[in-house]
């Protein structure tokens, strides 16, 4: 059967504003359906590497929390940490990047966990029940002694899986450290000594400490210590770095899929994404670059699966925005048009397969009604 995703768009007049339209989208999408009465509610979402502005501000958080609270339940926002080098590889850093982010308990209406500890160490294994790829997903601990789960999500673009939604805020979000890293070892990238210019930024992005410099001042990456991870990859500007591994998109899509189903089987569950902001990469980034699409509007549903791919559809339907990388790739004189606008902005992504494998799995459904609020 097809899933119910409930749509409003950003249009606020005079009289109301985008928070209060975001609370109506939540009631009628049935959120307090949920019983949260004396429950824990964990609300996954990115907080932003700081220097990223196209992250969802903490006004969002607030009304979800709000309405958590007026149902009777104790919410918590919560992310995971990274991989990678930042701001945001341990509990105490993440913290302080999502305070200069904006996310007090003051502006959220609640406190602040990270969901697999000081040291993204403090996390159980989730058996994945249909699980082809992984086994036992390593989510963070917190994560999963919440009694109920809330995703709250920035639809964008990413250089790997195409799009970051619902799906890839809970499987990649919400797996800690040990986790990302089974999620994306099977891709390791590799480096094209012609277009390599030494610059040297990939060495920022790597915490495994993999890429090292010959006597020509050309990267070289050592597969023995490379988690795969991929923000090498969309640091490179001259498109040195890329991924010799042509399923490992493929499979880190299909393994985020078994992920996310791991930390939403058998509880209750709800899922929202906004389209805004639309920028070509991950929120892990310390920047971000002007939008690929314009701001299209919030989405909600019960079913993560049909939210993703309502999203996309609604991406489909929309025109490039002017003075983008998508504008920028669509104006080359090498432009292959692969017909949707998260390839033509990173041509080595992928992201239907995650769809499909995710309902595949029984995570949810492709088929969807929308409904749209105004």
């Amino acid at each position: 059967m097809a899933s119910q995703v409930y749509f409003t768009d950003f249009r606020a007049l005079p009289g109301t504003n985008v928070p209060e339209k975001l609370a109506r989208l939540l009631r009628r999408a049935g959120m307090p359906q949920l019983d949260m009465d004396g429950k824990f509610v964990a609300i996954k979402m990115h907080f932003g590497e700081p220097g990223n502005l196209a992250f969802l501000r903490p006004n969002y958080a607030k009304v979800v929390a709000d309405l958590v609270k007026e149902c009777g339940g104790v919410p918590f926002l919560t992310d995971c940490n990274t991989l990678y080098p930042g701001r945001r590889k341990n509990a105490l850093e993440h913290i302080e990047a999502a305070y200069e982010n904006g996310f007090f308990p003051l502006s959220t209406g609640c406190q602040i966990i990270i969901g697999d500890g000081l040291k993204g160490t403090d996390d159980v294994e989730v058996p994945v029940v249909g699980g082809e790829y992984v086994k036992a997903a390593k989510i963070g601990r917190a994560i999963m002694d919440a009694d109920v789960f809330i995703s709250l999500s920035h639809f964008k673009g990413h250089e790997c899986t195409g799009f970051g939604g619902a799906i890839k805020n809970i499987g990649m979000g919400c797996g800690s450290r040990a986790g990302k890293m089974e999620q994306h070892k099977s891709g390791k990238p590799t480096v094209s000594k012609r277009r390599c210019r030494g610059c040297h930024a990939c060495v920022q992005e790597c915490g495994q400490n993999a890429i090292w410099f010959d006597e020509e001042n050309k990267a070289h990456i050592d597969t023995d210590k490379c988690a795969g991870c991929g923000r090498c990859l969309g640091r490179c500007n001259f498109d040195a770095i890329y991924n010799s591994n042509d399923c490992a998109n493929d499979d880190l899509n299909r393994k985020m899929a078994e992920y996310a189903k791991a930390v939403v089987d058998g509880r209750p569950q709800f899922h929202i994404s906004l389209i805004m902001d639309v920028s070509p990469f991950c929120d892990c980034h310390g920047e971000n670059d002007t939008p690929v699409l314009p701001d299209i509007g919030m989405l909600a549903s019960f079913d993560p699966v049909a939210l993703d791919q309502a999203c996309a559809d609604l991406c489909l339907a929309a025109q490039p925005l002017p003075n983008s990388r998508l504008a920028d790739n669509m104006a080359s004189p090498n432009f292959v048009d692969w017909g949707d606008p998260f390839t033509n902005t990173t041509p080595e992504s992928v992201w239907e397969s995650c769809l499909a494998h995710a309902e595949k799995i029984g995570l949810g459904s492709r088929q969807y009604e929308l409904i749209t609020m105004k």
